[in-house]
């Protein structure tokens, strides 16, 4: 069975129930399903980091992610570029530095 590379860009988001949050999460989705045909999203997942103070802080946290039709082996710089765009619209959107957004090569069965 052949394999077809594609690269995978998930933007984690804090979920502090606040309207900013869930517009920058549905504007991501309108980008994703537009730009690569669709796009999941998983709400709700428990996360945790250390605080400035050294205390562990619990988060709430929503993924979205979609795969696009490109390959980190030809296409990085392309790849780069849409990564750090992403990270604009998510700094001016938001108030804080709180978004993380990934890219990853990933292989689909045809």
């Amino acid at each position: 069975m052949p394999l077809l590379e594609r690269v995978r860009v998930e933007v984690y988001l804090p979920d502090p129930h606040l309207p900013e949050y869930e517009n920058l999460l549905q504007l991501l989705a309108q980008e994703f399903t537009y730009a690569f045909g669709g796009c999941s999203i998983v709400r709700g997942l428990e996360g945790s980091y250390l605080s400035l103070r050294g205390n562990v802080m619990r988060d709430r946290i929503n993924l979205i992610y979609s795969d696009t039709p490109l390959a980190l082996s030809l296409d990085f710089a392309i790849v780069a570029g849409y990564a750090r765009e992403l990270k604009r619209v998510a700094m001016d959107a938001l108030t804080e530095e709180a978004v993380l957004i990934t890219v990853e090569q990933i292989y689909h069965a045809v």
